[in-house]
């Protein structure tokens, strides 16, 4: 691991390789762990850095105001890369568009992953899958916080957490116990969002995207995939790699590898 000051925050990341630069920005119910089987073979190609975003992770959380997509750029800043490909899941593939929009003239690809979209309001599909699987959750409660959101992504509404291995499920728990204290520590600092958020921008991309999700994710995050392929001039929607939930690079490490190397070579 290591830290370096970004817009006044110790951020942490892991980097290998060498060549084209690649970030890879993690979920909101995890960290820069997630990307363990990636970060790996991405880097036989390519200069890789896995961030914990600001307050997750072993990064820092001073109390002043941020914006992620900033530190995304002020990442770039300090470790010298003009520009650098973004591979991003879930909030991190938020994150890595909201970049792509706020620093154009720094992101080369965008590779995302069950990705989320600045805007994007969940539907009533999702908030009735959410009570049908979990239900009410004590905010306070971490440890029944962090199953009930691994029972609604990580093993996802149409398999039983028995289809899913253990292991995983308990990695993605632990994960998500931190992002949560993350996310409480976060509704406390100033955080600045895209003005105007990304969901009604996605045409406004001008760099090549690949999207695709997980066939066992909600159905909200395979639309979205489907409606940035639609929007965004130079995209790429893969077929939805089966027997995968939410945090696809985590659960299926391999297709994710096969895609970005193909993707960015």
């Amino acid at each position: 691991m290591h830290k370096i000051t970004i817009n006044g925050a110790a951020l942490a990341y892991d980097e290998a390789g060498t060549g084209t630069p690649v970030v890879l920005l993690h979920a909101g119910i995890a960290d820069r762990r997630m990307w363990r089987g990636v970060l790996p073979a991405l880097a036989a190609r390519h200069r890789v850095i896995a961030l914990d975003l600001r307050g997750y992770g072993d990064s820092e959380l001073p109390a002043t105001p941020f914006a992620h997509h900033d530190d995304v750029a002020g990442l770039l800043d300090a470790l010298d890369i003009p520009r650098a490909a973004l591979v991003g899941c879930s909030f991190g593939g938020s994150v890595a568009i909201d970049t792509a929009l706020a620093h154009p003239d720094r992101v080369t690809a965008l590779a995302l992953f069950g990705t989320a979209v600045s805007g994007n309001e969940w539907s009533e599909e999702a908030n009735d899958l959410w009570d049908d699987l979990v239900g009410e959750v004590d905010p306070d409660d971490f440890t029944a916080g962090a199953a009930g959101e691994v029972r609604f992504w990580v093993v996802g509404p149409a398999r039983q957490p028995s289809d899913v291995d253990s292991d995983l499920i308990a990695f993605a728990q632990e994960m998500d116990q931190r992002a949560l204290a993350a996310e409480l520590a976060l509704g406390a600092v100033e955080v600045g969002e895209l003005t105007p958020p990304a969901i009604d921008r996605l045409g406004e991309l001008r760099v090549p995207v690949l999207v695709t999700a997980g066939a066992a994710d909600v159905p909200d995050i395979r639309r979205l995939a489907d409606r940035i392929a639609a929007e965004v001039p130079d995209a790429v929607r893969l077929p939805d790699v089966p027997d995968a939930g939410h945090l696809l690079p985590l659960e299926r490490p391999e297709p994710v590898n096969a895609a970005v190397l193909d993707f960015l070579s």
